[in-house]
């Protein structure tokens, strides 16, 4: 990511007397050539599971998919001409593209860490509140469609103000603002809450009050095996999510700090050292695209079973029958994982099976024991009230 005043800030910063050594620049040439490879083929890779597989089209998965596909294009677009600009302090690429890598980056940051957010809101709707009703397939990408709009609006200042010069020497890209100091300076603090600070609060919050829920103790009356099975995929899904908003936080801070810090201290652009500095906190920053994919295939193994799919012609890649019913679609599992839902915690009561004074049955309710007792009993019955659950309920 090229940064909401990376144009400008280039331009001042990488001149020709930040020539590097030789091996210096194949050391680097390499860091980041891989965080292209890996972050585009395992993107890559995620999409083509999602898409393919019509068990992993589920509401999580799309933000998912949204997001994978926002780490992708970045690393495509930016990650090598950012490298390629910053070592050589020469754009070489012309105005039009000048414009786009200065605006894509932005845009890119703001769908993925905004998918993040919708994912971890509807993690907090489904524990929190498992009555209320969830999103759907078309509200979905509803949501994601507006979420990248917000990002165009967002970064369109970026592509507006950015244009070339020719100079003496060279050409250079920047965003030429209209008062360049403090322009520059107080949009990257807006960029930094909006597409940072806020979302990573927000996540924060919820996934606090997810994980009390969760992990905080057992719900009396909810301790069967369908119960505890549900739970612990609960606890996995949450998990995975958590560790990706954390990556992504901690790839993203040095940057930002790098852009605040240089932004009140402008004579630090000309420290000797922050070329380096520079090209290790934007490598950092790109490298956030390529963890995602490798996270997924830690931590869930329909994902697991999809990267085996694609790699199963490598001699030490095995493909079990485990592995292939995890991505088929089967109607009689799906049902069973969804009847395994209902029994979520809803509610449970307790009724005396023969005591005249309480009614045989209640409309509206279900009980998982519908034999009849003939004759009055001292036996105890338990009744367990549930709600019928979306068929879609998934938890990746």
């Amino acid at each position: 990511m090229a940064g909401p005043q990376s144009g400008s800030n280039v331009t001042r910063n990488f001149t020709n007397q930040f020539v590097q050594p030789p091996w210096r620049v194949a050391i680097w040439s390499v860091a980041y050539s891989s965080v292209l490879a890996v972050a585009v083929f395992g993107n890559l890779i995620v999409i083509w599971i999602i898409l393919a597989h019509k068990r992993m089209r589920t509401v999580t998965n799309y933000f998912l998919l949204n997001l994978a596909f926002s780490d992708a294009s970045m690393a495509a677009f930016n990650t090598l001409v950012n490298f390629i600009y910053a070592t050589h302090g020469e754009w070489y690429f012309g105005e039009v593209y000048c414009k786009f890598h200065n605006f894509f980056p932005v845009t890119a940051v703001f769908a993925s860490i905004y998918s993040m957010t919708a994912i971890a809101v509807d993690r907090y709707m489904a524990i929190i509140h498992p009555l209320k009703p969830r999103l759907s397939a078309t509200a979905t990408k509803v949501v994601i469609v507006c979420i990248w709009a917000l990002a165009v609006i967002l970064a369109f200042p970026l592509c507006f103000y950015s244009t070339t010069r020719t100079m003496p020497r060279r050409t250079v890209c920047y965003v030429a603002w209209p008062r360049p100091s403090e322009d520059s300076f107080m949009y990257h603090i807006i960029v930094t809450v909006l597409v940072y600070m806020l979302p990573l609060v927000v996540m924060g919050i919820t996934y606090t009050i997810v994980g009390v829920t969760l992990w905080g103790g057992e719900i009396p009356g909810d301790s069967s095996d369908n119960y505890v099975g549900q739970l612990r995929a609960k606890r996995k899904v949450v998990k995975m999510m958590i560790i990706v908003v954390v990556t992504f936080a901690i790839c993203w801070l040095p940057y930002h700090v790098y852009f605040l810090v240089t932004g009140l201290n402008k004579q630090l652009v000309r420290w000797k050292f922050i070329q380096q500095i520079y090209l290790s906190v934007m490598w950092l920053a790109m490298s956030s695209t390529m963890y995602n994919p490798i996270i997924y295939f830690c931590l869930n193994s329909r994902f697991r079973a999809g990267f085996k799919r694609v790699f199963r012609w490598c001699p030490f890649v095995r493909v079990s029958d485990y592995d292939e019913l995890e991505l088929r679609a089967m109607r009689h599992k799906v049902a069973r994982q969804s009847s395994m839902y209902t029994l979520s915690r809803i509610e449970t009561t307790v009724v005396a099976a023969c005591d005249p004074s309480e009614p045989t049955g209640q409309p509206g309710r279900k009980s998982l024991h519908n034999h009849q007792h003939n004759g009055c009993s001292n036996s105890k019955s338990k009744e367990v009230t549930y709600m019928p659950s979306d068929p879609k309920e998934e938890f990746c």
